[in-house]
Formats: structure tokens, C-alpha cells, sequence
């Protein structure tokens, strides 16, 4: 079994702007900056063996905040980004919400479906059994990480998902079953 502890990438500026970044990086805020010191506090003593984090700027810079010179290992891995939303990076957040549910199996022009991101974050849940058994991990991400933790280790479908007003909340927790298929249906 592995414990995953997930959290959120701190505020950026792009969220500040009412911006969805998608795939564009964009760095924390000042308050951003704050919260990643905060979410350091709440987890370097919480028997974290490893962060996992996207790659991009906002989740990496959080990452680096929250566990300078805490001696736990941070590694990036791209697979944990945002879904590309192509064209529509940057665009309004509310443009974003009015058709998500569109985009569950379609991808977006020029980027990716929700279903291919959530895919893309569930071949990193494979890999983790062979390095992380027995332990326990934080993955810093994005929306589409939360959906794929949702989809693969507590069973929601994406539909469902994204219909979910997001309510923001200090980490969510679950337990990876290496014994069990997970993604990209082989047995982990």
C-alpha cells in the first residue's frame, strides 16, 4: 500500500487574474508564495517520504517553498500537469466552467481530452509501487491530478467530476493498492 497525500499548487498570478493556465507556467503570487510556506509547516512533519510535483512553474515553485531544506526529496514529473487545454490556455477561468464537461472525451483545440489527462496522471500511479511501496507521498498538482487520484483510487467517474463545484480544503488522502489494476489496466 502507499499512502498519497494530495495538495493543490498555491495561488499564481494567473489565478489571481481569474486565468485557467492549463499548460502556460505562471508563478506563485505573493499570497501564492505565503501559502506554499504554510502547506511546508502542515506536511514536513507528517511522515512524508517524497513530493511529487508538476512540473510546472506554479506546482514546482510550491513544491521548492514548502520543502526547502527539509531534506525530503522533491521530484518533478511532467505527467502530473494540468490538462493542456491547447488554444485555450490562459483563457477566462468561467469560459472554462461553462463547458468543461464538453472536453470529458473531446480534447480541446489543440491540447488534450479530460480523460487523456487523467490517463496521463494514472501511468504515474502505476510507476509508484515500484520505488514508493510502503510509503507514504505528497503529489503537488492540479485539477486534472485531483480528478485522476478521484477516478483511479476512489471510483468517480469524470463525469461526475466534472459537474463538482471544486471546494478547496488542506489535502485529500488515499490509499494506492499496488495489487490493484490502476490505470492503464496492467496490475501495478
Amino acid at each position: 500500500m502507499i499512502q498519497v497525500v494530495f495538495e493543490t499548487h498555491s495561488i499564481s498570478a494567473d489565478n489571481e487574474r481569474g486565468a485557467a493556465s492549463g499548460w502556460n507556467h505562471s508563478r506563485l503570487s505573493p499570497r501564492g508564495r505565503e501559502l506554499a510556506r504554510g502547506l511546508g509547516q502542515r506536511r514536513r512533519s507528517d511522515g512524508i517520504d517524497a513530493v511529487f510535483s508538476s512540473d510546472l512553474r506554479r506546482a514546482a515553485e510550491t513544491a521548492e517553498i514548502a520543502f526547502a531544506e527539509t531534506g525530503i526529496p522533491v521530484l518533478l514529473d511532467w505527467r502530473l500537469r494540468e490538462c493542456d487545454y491547447g488554444q485555450l490556455n490562459a483563457a477566462p477561468v468561467a469560459e472554462h466552467l461553462s463547458h468543461r464537461a464538453r472536453f470529458i472525451n473531446e480534447p480541446y483545440p489543440g491540447g488534450e481530452s479530460w480523460r487523456q489527462a487523467v490517463a496521463r496522471v494514472g501511468r504515474f500511479l502505476d510507476d509508484l509501487p515500484s520505488r514508493w511501496a510502503g510509503k507514504r507521498v505528497l503529489v503537488i498538482g492540479h485539477v486534472a491530478t485531483r480528478w485522476a487520484l478521484e477516478h483511479y483510487l476512489a471510483r468517480v467517474p469524470l463525469e461526475d467530476l466534472a459537474d463538482a463545484d471544486f471546494s478547496w480544503q488542506e489535502g485529500w488522502e488515499y490509499t494506492l493498492d499496488p495489487d490493484r489494476t490502476v490505470a492503464t489496466g496492467r496490475s501495478a
